[in-house]
C-alpha cells in the first residue's frame, strides 16, 4: 500500500538556534526533503543540530519554479519539510505557492507551530491584542506606502508591520503625518543578545535609537485608533 506523503510547515528560529522545539527537530531529522528560502541559512541551523538532509532552494521570486520537484517527492510517498530562513512559512515568508497547490492534489499539510516575529514582538509589546491587524512589509516607495498606510487610518484594532530598520525613519515619519499621534513599539533584533524594544509615542520612538542599530529587520507595532 502506498504511504501518504505529508508537507510539514515547520517554524524555525528568529534569531536564537534554541528556539526550536523538539517535534521540529524530529520532523527535520525524518523527512526526506526540506524546501528552504536559502540553503546557507537552513544548513547553520542543521549543522548546529547534526541533521544532514537533502535541500531543495525554494525563494522568491523562483518559488514556482521548484514546486513540481517537491510534489515529485511527495507524490513518491516521501515527507517533505518547508522551512524558512526565520519564523514560520508563509508568515510574510515564501511558502504559500506551494503549500496551495499540495492542498489542490489532496497531500495532506501539518503545520509544526513554534518561533514567529509577529507573535513574539505582541506578546512583549504592551499594547492591547484583542483585535490584531498583521500588515506584513509596506511598499518600499514613498507614495505607495502614504496610500497603504492611509487604508489603516480608521483601523481600531492593533497594528503590525515588518520592514527593514533602513527604512524605519521614513516609516515613522508617514506614520505620523497619516495616521496622527498614537503610541508604538520597534521590536529589534528580537531573540538575539543585542534584542531591544522601544516603546513610546511616534513622535519620540526614534529619538535614542543611534544610526548603527538602524541595520537589520524589524516589528513595528502602532496603537489602533
Amino acid at each position: 500500500m502506498k504511504q501518504m506523503a505529508k508537507l510539514f510547515v515547520v517554524a524555525t528560529p528568529i534569531g536564537n538556534l534554541e528556539d526550536i522545539t523538539l517535534r521540529a527537530l524530529r520532523i527535520l531529522k525524518e523527512v526526506e526533503a526540506i524546501a528552504c528560502e536559502d540553503t546557507r541559512q537552513t544548513a547553520k541551523l542543521l549543522n548546529y543540530y547534526g541533521i544532514k538532509k537533502r535541500l531543495i532552494s525554494y525563494f522568491r521570486p523562483r518559488e514556482y519554479q521548484k514546486i513540481p520537484e517537491v510534489l515529485n517527492i511527495l507524490n513518491s510517498g516521501h515527507d517533505v519539510a518547508l522551512v524558512s530562513d526565520a519564523g514560520t512559512p508563509g508568515i510574510s515568508d515564501p511558502g504559500f505557492p506551494l503549500i496551495r497547490e499540495v492542498v489542490k492534489q489532496g497531500i495532506q499539510v501539518v503545520p509544526i507551530p513554534g518561533p514567529s516575529a509577529l507573535t513574539a514582538a505582541l506578546s512583549a509589546a504592551g499594547l492591547p491584542t484583542n483585535r490584531v491587524v498583521f500588515a506584513g512589509f509596506p511598499p518600499a516607495k514613498k507614495n505607495s506606502l502614504k496610500k497603504f498606510l492611509s487604508k489603516y487610518a480608521e483601523e481600531e484594532g492593533t497594528m503590525v508591520f515588518f520592514l527593514p530598520m533602513r527604512k524605519i525613519v521614513e516609516f515613522v515619519d508617514l506614520s505620523l503625518e497619516i495616521l496622527g499621534p498614537r503610541q508604538a513599539v520597534l521590536a529589534r533584533e528580537l531573540t538575539k543578545v543585542h534584542e531591544e524594544f522601544l516603546r513610546g509615542s511616534l513622535e519620540n520612538l526614534l529619538r535614542d535609537l543611534p544610526d548603527e542599530k538602524k541595520r537589520g529587520e524589524a516589528t513595528i507595532i502602532l496603537q489602533g485608533k
